[in-house]
Parts: structure tokens; C-alpha cells; sequence
């Protein structure tokens, strides 16, 4: 895929007064006060490329100090204040901070709604297009396929397309959960899974969707995917028959102390509920 028209200009990041996410009294989370808009207009690109570090950031942790925000803001030629402004915008969009009534940003640009849409559209596209755009901006290395490395039957473009969208939904996920498993609590990273709610295989337009997504541990990841545990559309968990019928020592401390647990629930990119349902009627065994 080659991305043309993309071109942008570098300045250094201007110190501002410190722009972060606070809530007030009407419930609102704007940036703090102190915050220089810059009137160069967003085009379509940084936009993108925005929402994709806003779907890697954790929440709380838009603030001018991220480093991620900074480097993104200098390889855009703009300020950390504009760019964690940016970022609160799309908060305005997000539905579970809706529901909490949290906001992000009190007035927003239309270009923002429609690249949420876009996003909400066709994830696995738009993700894909995002990673393309933001390792091409940052001057990150491309992604190295061996070709003897290729499963047959399977192109390299297709081989770098998949990887980057795991890299991708991992990332979003990981960032959603705060890096801590929703069932047990675990926070080491590197025994943590982006569980997908809907198979990968299933619904490709929601692959890299991070309300398709749970942060699950090694152990846990592989019982939901086998349909050995569910997530009901309450956010609690549900220990197959199959499983209760094992007597295994492991099975006793690991697995079914969490028999009726509720999940800890992100405040953002919340699992959705006909995701869930769907993996409880045909993932999930029942018996």
C-alpha cells in the first residue's frame, strides 16, 4: 500500500500550561485551562493518525506530558497542547464516557465525528490505514516478513496487514485495561492477551475493534477462546459445565474461584454487549 499527499512540517513542541484531562462540575472532562488553540486546520491524515494514539492511550493520560503525545505533536508540527485537545475531542465522542456523563472537549470539529464513524465502520480498514500513516510519520522501521517465513497460500502484504492490526488491537487493549487482566486482577504485560470477544476469524470489519476486545491472562485468554468461560452481557463471568467437571488442582485455585465474578469494566471502549452475547451462544460451552 502506498499512502501519497501526506506531508508534514516539523516545529518544535512550545511549552503551554498544562492541558489534562480533568472533570468538572458539570461532570465535563476538558482540557485544563491555560490551552492555546492553534488555527491551522486538521486534515484528514492527522486526524487519523490522532485517533489511533487516542485508542492507545490510557484513559486519564491525555496531558501534554504523555511522551507518546509529544512525539506524536512534533512529528506533526504542532504543539502537546493541541494534540492532547485533539484527543479530548474524540473523548466527546466515545459512548461509554457518554454514559458516565463524561465529555471530552465542550465543541469539536464535524472531520472528528466522521472519522469516528469511519473508524466505527470498518475498524480492521481503518486501523490498518492509521498504523500505515503513523509509522510512516514517526519514521518507524517497516515490519520485517521473511519470505520463507510465509504460511502457503499467504502473500507478504497480507502477512504485514494481519501483524500490524494485532499490533494494533493489543495495544488499544492493553491501554483500555490500564495492562491489567478484567478477571484476576494480573498487571505483568507480558502474561497478558487483547482476548477477542467475536473470533478473529468471524466478524472482519470488528477485528481490531477494542470493544471487540478483553484484557484476559495466558490461562484465562485460552479458556474464553476455547468456550470454557463467558462474559455474560452483565460482565460476569461464567465457568462451563465442561470445566466444573475436571478435578484439577489448578482448576480449583486459577479458574472457578472467578465463577460468577463480575469483570473489572474500562471506563472507556467498553465490551459490547451483542459481542459478548454472541460469544455466550456460540462460543461458550454450555454443557
Amino acid at each position: 500500500m502506498v499512502i501519497i499527499g501526506f506531508f508534514v512540517r516539523f516545529r518544535g513542541v512550545r511549552k503551554h500550561r498544562k492541558p489534562n484531562i480533568r472533570t468538572g462540575q458539570s461532570g465535563r472532562s476538558t482540557p485544563a485551562r491555560g490551552y492555546s488553540m492553534e488555527r491551522r486546520k486538521w486534515s484528514r491524515n492527522e486526524l487519523i493518525v490522532a485517533f489511533n494514539l487516542y485508542c492507545k492511550t490510557p484513559f486519564g493520560r491525555i496531558h501534554n506530558r504523555n511522551p507518546e503525545i509529544i512525539a506524536l505533536a512534533a512529528a506533526l508540527g504542532r504543539t502537546a497542547s493541541a494534540v492532547s485537545w485533539k484527543l479530548a475531542n474524540f473523548a466527546r465522542l466515545d459512548p461509554a464516557l457518554k454514559k458516565r456523563n463524561i465529555a471530552g472537549a465542550s465543541h469539536g470539529a464535524k472531520l472528528e465525528g466522521q472519522i469516528w464513524n469511519e473508524f466505527a465502520g470498518d475498524w480492521e480498514r481503518l486501523s490498518f490505514e492509521s498504523e500505515k500513516l503513523r509509522i510512516e510519520l514517526l519514521k518507524e522501521p517497516p515490519l520485517a516478513v521473511h519470505e520463507e517465513n510465509l504460511p502457503e497460500g499467504r502473500s507478504r502484504d497480507a502477512i504485514v496487514r494481519v501483524r500490524i492490526n494485532q499490533g494494533f488491537f493489543r495495544s488499544a487493549i492493553l491501554a483500555t485495561y490500564q495492562s491489567r487482566c478484567c478477571i484476576t486482577g494480573l498487571s505483568v504485560p507480558s502474561l497478558l492477551s487483547a482476548s477477542h470477544i467475536i473470533p478473529w476469524s468471524v466478524d472482519v470489519k470488528n477485528r481490531t475493534n477494542p470493544r471487540n476486545g478483553l484484557c484476559l491472562n495466558a490461562l484465562h485468554d485460552r479458556a474464553f477462546d476455547c468456550g470454557l468461560i463467558t462474559v455474560t452481557s452483565e460482565y460476569k463471568v461464567l465457568v462451563s459445565p465442561r470445566l466444573k467437571k475436571v478435578r484439577d488442582r489448578a482448576i480449583e485455585a486459577f479458574i472457578r474461584p472467578y465463577d460468577g465474578a463480575t469483570i473489572e469494566v474500562p471506563q472507556h471502549f467498553q465490551p459490547e454487549v451483542p459481542f459478548l452475547k454472541y460469544h455466550e451462544e456460540n462460543v461458550y460451552c454450555r454443557a
